[in-house]
């Protein structure tokens, strides 16, 4: 599987990349009408295929050097010019990347359960559950793929291992710079479509549907169930 940070480097010299895109077809899918040299139909090929990652692959806590590698094999052609064009459009991908989420919420996420809970359930914390109803079944295709989108599957993997859809709704917020949320045509709420979720969980209110009640869970255990 292709890794971030993932590119494209031509005989020309010429480097492509996009962030978001892992995969070095989808790269030379993206940009081949743009350049022949990204045919590939010669022995050895006119381009290489070049990942530079963290050492210890964990993109938000990386440790050590940035590994350059070639994948596949090196080329002739491929002399010491060619690396550093690659690194300094790492650079370039970087700044890009990690500028598009909320770094310190990420390495500090709100725990709902180290929140003390209200102490009554009231008409506004149920209107925010009402409207989590209405947009819930969206939030799994939806923050996944406009994630996806905007860092690549490698850097998402590292801000969750695994996630449900209250988690997915706070993990949401992580990425301000997405403003267009795949899938959500039909959900009519200004801003991030999924917030209501994100102010219940910062209420120390973690809702969960058994697809018959909806219950509203503290650290203290269920704090209200019903039907809304």
């Amino acid at each position: 599987m292709c890794q971030a940070f993932s590119c494209i480097i031509t005989i020309a010299g010429d480097c492509y990349w996009k962030a978001g895109l892992d995969s070095h077809e989808d790269i030379i899918d993206l940009f081949k009408p743009k350049d022949k040299l990204l045919i590939d139909d010669k022995d050895p090929a006119d381009f290489v295929r070049v990942e530079i990652n963290p050492e210890n692959n964990d993109y938000l806590n990386p440790y050590g050097k940035w590994i350059f590698k070639l994948n596949g094999k090196k080329p002739k052609w491929f002399n010491n010019k060619f690396e550093p064009i690659c690194w300094i459009e790492f650079e370039k991908w970087r700044n890009e990347v990690y500028s598009s989420f909320n770094w310190e919420d990420i390495k500090n996420p709100i725990n709902p359960f180290e929140i003390k809970p209200p102490k009554k359930i009231t008409k506004k914390h149920l209107a925010l559950l009402k409207q989590w109803d209405s947009v819930w079944a969206s939030v799994r295709a939806s923050v996944w793929a406009s994630v996806w989108a905007s860092v690549g599957d490698s850097v998402r993997d590292s801000v969750w291992a695994s996630v449900w859809d209250s988690v997915l709704a706070y993990c949401g917020t992580f990425f301000p710079n997405i403003k267009e949320w795949k899938y959500t045509d039909k959900i009519k709420i200004k801003g991030y479509p999924y917030q209501s979720a994100v102010d219940l969980w910062k209420l120390g209110l973690v809702p969960s549907y058994d697809g018959n009640v909806w219950r509203l869970h503290s650290k203290n255990g269920i704090e209200w169930e019903g039907k809304i």
